[in-house]
C-alpha cells in the first residue's frame, strides 16, 4: 500500500467486532453502482443473504456509459476527478495499464472486476427496477421487516434494506432556463460535443460536468459562455508532476487544524492558477464543494471560454448577463445539479424536504430499524473510499455488535450537524449533503465505537 494510500484507507482493514448477534440473514441492496458494490461485498463477507436488484441490465451506476438504465450522467469524456491510487478500494488495485486519472471505461471495467473478484455478481438480478420499498412492522415493538416491491408486481421480504440508488439520478430543472425553447438541455443528457460542432453555446454552472463539458464543446464552437453565479476554486489534476489529490492527501489529516487545511489546499491552488477573479470569476467568499478540472483555465486564458457571472434574463435564444451584455445562443446547456430522488419510500419513512435528507451520519432515517441509506453525500475525496467506510459501519449495526443512540439522540445529532455545515458552506441545493471528509470519517469511527459501547453496556447489565 502506497503512502497515499495509507492516508485514506487506514483504519479500513480488519474483520467485524464480533458474531452475528442479532441473527439478521436476508439484506437486500438497491443498485449495482460503486457503493451498492461496495455494501454487497462487506455483508457477503460477513455471511449475510444478500440480493442486490439493479434497475439496468449492467453493473455500474453512473460509471456505465449509455447505460439503459437510463440513470448515468457520464458523457464520453468523464474522467474521474482523483487518481487511480486514491479512487481503489481497499482491497482491490486496479489493472496496471489503467491511465493515472481513469475514466468511465476505466471505472466501468474496475467496478465488473471488483463484483466478479468478491462473488458479488451471481447475487445481483439484473433489469429489476423496485417500484417500493415498504416496512411491514410496527418498529416500536417487532423486529425489522421491510418489503421490496418489483415492478412486475412481485414482492419480497427482507430483514434489512440498503438503498444505494445514488443522488445524481434526477436533474435539478431550472424553470427560468427551460424558455429557452429548442436548443435546451440538462448536462444530464449530454454525451458528447459532435452535435454541437459550430454551434454557439451557453453552459450554465460552475461544477465538475459544467467545466468538462464547456472545454468539451468550445474547440469547435465559434462562442462559449461559461456562466458562474458564486465563487469558484478550481484545483489543478497535475502539480509538480504529481497527481494534486495525491498532494493534498497529505495536508487532509485529522491532526491538522481545518483551518490550516484549507488555507494550505487554497494555496496550492494559487500558485496553479493565480487569483480566480483574473480568470473572470467572483472571489469565493463562502466555502463550496470545489471543482476539479485539467484544461478549462487555459480554455479561458486562450478565449475559448468566456466567464459571465450571471443571467438577468432569458428570452428565447436571447440571453442577458448579469453585466447588462445580451448574446444570441443556440444551445443553453443547464449544469444545475440534480434533486434527490426517492420516490420508491412512502414519504412518512423518510422525506426530501428542500433536497434535505435527515439522516444520522447520514445514512439511518431516525425511527425505522433496518433501512440504510448509502452514499448520499458529497465530499472532497475519492468516493469509493468513504463507502467502505459507510459499508463498515452499517455492518457491524447489522451483526449487532453496535447498537444506534435514541432517537432523540440521534435527532439532535442530525440538527447539530445541520447546523454546523449551514454555518460553513452556502445554503444551495448542492450542499444540503455536503460532508468534509476527514470530519466525517472521524465521526463515523467515534460513533460506531460508541455504539460497540452500548452493547458492552448491555451485556454488563444483563449481567
Amino acid at each position: 500500500m502506497t503512502d497515499v494510500q495509507s492516508v485514506y484507507q487506514r483504519g479500513l482493514d480488519g474483520p467485524p467486532l464480533g458474531p452475528n448477534r442479532r441473527g439478521t440473514k436476508r439484506v437486500a441492496i438497491v443498485g449495482a453502482g460503486a457503493s451498492g458494490l461496495c455494501n454487497a461485498k462487506y455483508l457477503l463477507q460477513a455471511g449475510f443473504d444478500v440480493t442486490v436488484f439493479e434497475i439496468g441490465s449492467q453493473i455500474g451506476g453512473m460509471w456505465c456509459y449509455n447505460n439503459d438504465s437510463g440513470r448515468s450522467s457520464a458523457y464520453r469524456t468523464l474522467h474521474i476527478n482523483t487518481s487511480r491510487g486514491v479512487t481503489r478500494f481497499s482491497d482491490l488495485d486496479f489493472d496496471p495499464d489503467t491511465q493515472p486519472f481513469p475514466d468511465h471505461y476505466d471505472m466501468h471495467r474496475y467496478l465488473v472486476q471488483y463484483a466478479d473478484h468478491f462473488g458479488v455478481t451471481p447475487r445481483i438480478r439484473f433489469n429489476s427496477r423496485v417500484a417500493q420499498v415498504r416496512p411491514a412492522f410496527d418498529p416500536a415493538r417487532e423486529p425489522p421487516v421491510w418489503e421490496v416491491e418489483l415492478a412486475d408486481g412481485a414482492v419480497e421480504r427482507f430483514d434489512a434494506v440498503l438503498l444505494a440508488t445514488g443522488h445524481l439520478t434526477a436533474p435539478l430543472h431550472v424553470p427560468e432556463l427551460q424558455t429557452f425553447g429548442d436548443g435546451y438541455l440538462h448536462a444530464h443528457d449530454y454525451r458528447e460535443p459532435e452535435p454541437f460542432v459550430g454551434k454557439r453555446i451557453c453552459v450554465v454552472g460552475v461544477g465538475n460536468s459544467a467545466c468538462d463539458i464547456a472545454s468539451d464543446v468550445c474547440v469547435t464552437s465559434p462562442r462559449t459562455v461559461l456562466v458562474a453565479r458564486s465563487g469558484v476554486v478550481i484545483l489543478p489534476k497535475l502539480m509538480f508532476g504529481r497527481a494534486f489529490t495525491d498532494i493534498t492527501a497529505q495536508i487532509q489529516r485529522p491532526y491538522i487544524p481545518r483551518k490550516i487545511r484549507q488555507k494550505l489546499v487554497r494555496f496550492l491552488v494559487w500558485l496553479a492558477h493565480g487569483d480566480m477573479t483574473a480568470l473572470g470569476f467572483k472571489r469565493a467568499t463562502a466555502l463550496s464543494h470545489v471543482t476539479s478540472n485539467a484544461t478549462v483555465t487555459t480554455d479561458i486564458a486562450y478565449r475559448r471560454i468566456f466567464v459571465k457571472q450571471g443571467i438577468e434574463a432569458v428570452n428565447g435564444h436571447h440571453i442577458r448577463f448579469a453585466d447588462g451584455t445580451e448574446e444570441e445562443f443556440d444551445t443553453l446547456i443547464a449544469a444545475t445539479g440534480y434533486r434527490i430522488d426517492l420516490d420508491m419510500l412512502p414519504p412518512d419513512v423518510v422525506r426530501v424536504q428542500d433536497n434535505r435528507l435527515d439522516l444520522y451520519m447520514r445514512i439511518v432515517p431516525p425511527g425505522w430499524p433496518g433501512l440504510f441509506l448509502m452514499g448520499f453525500f458529497n465530499t472532497d475525496t475519492a468516493l469509493n473510499m468513504v463507502f467502505e467506510h459507510q459499508a463498515r459501519w452499517v455492518r457491524e449495526f447489522l451483526l449487532g455488535n453496535a447498537v444506534l443512540p435514541s432517537y432523540a439522540e440521534m435527532r439532535q445529532a442530525i440538527a447539530d450537524r445541520t447546523a454546523w455545515y449551514n454555518s460553513q458552506y452556502r445554503e444551495t441545493a448542492r450542499h444540503t449533503i455536503e460532508e468534509e471528509h476527514v470530519r466525517y470519517l472521524t465521526d463515523l469511527k467515534t460513533t460506531l465505537k460508541a455504539a460497540a459501547g452500548r452493547v458492552k453496556g448491555q451485556g454488563a447489565r444483563a449481567a
